[in-house]
């Protein structure tokens, strides 16, 4: 079977796999869900950790973050979250998985300035992968 249709509207086993090419090739990678870490940067940040943490994930070749669409964040939260991906704009790898278009990120982030200058970062010099079409989980229940 053909890798594409292997990874057919699997966004999560498609950077899971690019992840694991990564690390075999000495890269090192992060993996969060989206909601994980906005909590994880949350805790972090009250337990007055976040320079350390937020030192730790732009040392990763790769940050890959999973589920964005699937939960809105708190202004805080949204705001951390901006703060992680825009310090590695040009200067790390980032894989976001969502299933919500550009157009709907304020719906996630609580304020519309945020999420178009995150979308403005993130799709600077970037590949859009649009892998929207059937649930495979639907096709084979």
């Amino acid at each position: 079977m053909p890798l594409w249709k292997t990874f057919h509207n699997g966004k999560t086993h498609l950077s899971i796999a690019l992840g694991l090419a990564g690390c075999y090739r000495g890269y090192s990678v992060r993996f969060f869900t989206a909601a994980g870490l906005v909590t994880k940067l949350t805790e972090a940040r009250d337990d007055k950790r976040l320079g350390r943490l937020t030192r730790k994930l732009a040392k990763a070749n790769l940050l890959i973050v999973d589920e964005l669409s699937c939960v809105s964040f708190p202004r805080h939260g949204a705001e951390l979250l901006f703060q992680v991906i825009s310090e590695r704009s040009e200067r790390g790898s980032v894989i976001i998985n969502t299933n919500l278009d550009f157009s709907k990120w304020d719906e996630i982030f609580s304020d519309h300035m945020l999420a178009a200058a995150l979308v403005d970062r993130i799709t600077f010099k970037s590949h859009i992968l649009n892998m929207n079409g059937d649930s495979y989980r639907l096709k084979h229940r």
